[in-house]
């Protein structure tokens, strides 16, 4: 079973790797038969196209990790100790845990709008099985992918891709006044130095779009795993307002999508540029 898609460039020419851990929409006819939702509903937790809207990193010299494998059946941007008590048979009570208690655990309970994906409890086997074949792989490649940017060019950029639902920011004030597109999520310096998402971050400024950071999306998982920005590793959360190129209602790209998914080619490329140096001359 392909759990994910892999695309590397002719030549690595950048210490920036690109994984889109949510865009995943290959739904097994067994997982939409079990679930008591519909398969529409299901997407609903899915960070719809934003691997179509990075797929040009190779083209500039970056890696691209992409899921194949869907949010709803496993989250591949939690901790494998995140196991809901209330979804998996034999898994304790533990320390509270928000992502768990909503039910957006390693095993999700729920897609959005807290919809029950099941209309009872799952076996620990299974979950763990899932974790095996999905979640495993996926951060071993990641994994890989760093250890080679270091290897490379000293340094390794993670830039972790992911949309949110237009009105995830609605109660979010807006101290500079202008709504924001685009959310930036470093865990307030600690996945990354202030230098990389400064770039990041004028990189997508320079486009028009409205840059916040942290709020209110810190970044998860990835974040807090990769991110040692005094080791020289950095992680780079991203979040885009899905209402920029996607109708969140039907789940398919809107009138936008094709001038924003231009725009977004762009904002790589400079964020490609981030990670090249003189030893990016080597690669080659």
């Amino acid at each position: 079973m392909r759990v994910h898609d892999l695309k590397m460039p002719v030549a690595r020419t950048t210490s920036v790797v690109f994984a889109s851990p949510h865009s995943g929409r290959a739904y097994a006819r067994e997982f939409v038969n079990r679930s008591i939702l519909d398969e529409w509903t299901l997407r609903s937790s899915e960070d719809a196209l934003v691997d179509k809207l990075f797929a040009s990193a190779p083209v500039h010299g970056a890696p691209l990790l992409a899921a194949v494998v869907p949010r709803a059946w496993i989250d591949v941007n939690r901790s494998v100790d995140e196991l809901d008590p209330a979804l998996i048979e034999g898994v304790r009570d533990g320390a509270h845990n928000p992502r768990v208690a909503s039910g957006l655990g390693v095993v999700p309970r729920v897609v959005a709008n807290g919809k029950s994906i099941y209309g009872g409890k799952i076996a620990l086997d299974e979950a763990r099985k899932r974790i095996d074949d999905v979640w495993h792989p996926w951060h071993e490649t990641v994994s890989v992918l760093m250890d080679e940017s270091m290897a490379l060019f000293g340094e390794a950029i993670l830039v972790d891709c992911h949309s949110m639902p237009h009105e995830a920011i609605d109660t979010i004030p807006h101290p500079r006044g202008a709504r924001p597109e685009i959310v930036l999520g470093d865990r307030f310096g600690t996945a990354a130095a202030c230098d990389v998402v400064d770039q990041v971050e004028a990189a997508f400024a320079a486009t028009g779009l409205h840059v916040a950071r942290n709020a209110p999306f810190a970044g998860a998982f990835a974040a807090q795993n990769y991110g040692r920005p005094s080791r020289g590793r950095h992680v780079v959360q991203i979040e885009i307002d899905r209402s920029l190129y996607l109708n969140e209602r039907t789940i398919r790209p809107n009138g936008n999508y094709r001038k924003f998914r231009k725009l977004i080619d762009g904002v790589v490329a400079e964020i490609v540029g981030i990670g090249r140096n003189d030893m990016s001359l080597a690669a080659e």
